[in-house]
């Protein structure tokens, strides 16, 4: 079955870049059927920002001083 292809608004991409790859998944499932390159680069874009964040997440944490397995318990 094929749908009538329909241009959708570039806002649409505000969904990946603020959510991650929730939003990139959620704007994919919304306009795939009117406008599927567009969905197509909304998932991809939402993958890409989720692994900068898994990046930068690492980044931050391997930073932190304090960040040490012991937690200064004594049993």
């Amino acid at each position: 079955m094929s749908y009538p292809q329909k241009t959708r608004s570039n806002a649409w991409f505000l969904l990946p870049i603020l959510f991650g790859l929730i939003g990139g998944i959620a704007a994919f499932l919304i306009i795939r059927k009117d406008d599927p390159p567009k969905a197509r680069n909304c998932l991809i874009l939402g993958i890409i920002f989720m692994f900068i964040g898994i990046i930068l997440n690492v980044l931050i944490a391997d930073t932190i001083p304090e960040f040490d397995t012991g937690l200064n318990v004594n049993i």
